[in-house]
């Protein structure tokens, strides 16, 4: 593969590798007490950096993004039994939501300025506070929700009762979506997860074994 491929593979698979991780969390939040608070945190705070210098600073750095590049591997592997159907789901259904958002300039501005304003209050607030992480749920709800078709969250009933973890849900749901737009802003289209399926777990494999073995 070309150095320029590699990097453009590189780039966008920092965004896609976003997008796996908000579908894991989803899953981690609805169905456990435990989840990656840390990758949670890193998810998040993405949502709110509109104005990086690279991709990689949307999430601070790819370290941040393991849980991703390790769900990434995982969904597009030959290996079936590695395929988590529930995680395709939640993938699947934020790429939809994305293309109905983005062709809509309407919505995308009423975004811009939600977002905005969860920038404006990071300056007092840390993002998993429970009042800010209750303002991302409702950009959630407000925007994207009446856009799109409803995401059904599977999981366990006494968790998803709960509404702080109704708010995470919805919150990082929020992060998928910005996840999404920013893989499609790469130049990332749904037939490349087909075409080409092998340089981007290529591409993936050499960025998580650099998470996992730091120099």
């Amino acid at each position: 593969m070309s150095t320029n491929n590699q990097h453009r593979f590189y780039e966008s698979n920092i965004a896609l590798a976003g997008l796996c991780q908000a579908a894991a969390l989803v899953k981690q939040i609805a169905r456990s007490n435990e989840f990656d608070s840390q990758a949670l945190s890193s998810s998040l705070n993405s949502i709110a950096i509109t104005n990086s210098e690279n991709t990689e600073q949307v999430f601070g750095d790819v370290n941040q993004l393991a849980l991703g590049y390790q769900t990434l591997l995982e969904q597009l592997s030959n290996q079936s039994n590695n395929k988590d159907i529930e995680v395709t789901r939640y993938i699947a259904n934020l790429l939809s939501i994305e293309r109905k958002l983005s062709s809509s300039k309407k919505t995308m501005a009423a975004l811009g300025e939600r977002i905005s304003n969860i920038q404006r209050q990071q300056l007092h607030l840390d993002i998993t506070d429970s009042q800010m992480l209750g303002n991302l749920a409702s950009i959630y709800t407000d925007v994207v929700s009446p856009v799109a078709r409803k995401i059904q969250v599977a999981g366990d009933p006494a968790l998803l009762k709960r509404s702080d973890n109704q708010h995470r849900v919805r919150a990082i749901l929020l992060a998928g979506v910005r996840a999404a737009v920013l893989w499609r802003q790469l130049g990332g289209k749904r037939r490349h997860l087909l075409l080409s399926r092998q340089q981007i777990l290529d591409s993936a494999e050499r960025t998580l074994n650099k998470i996992s073995t730091p120099n």
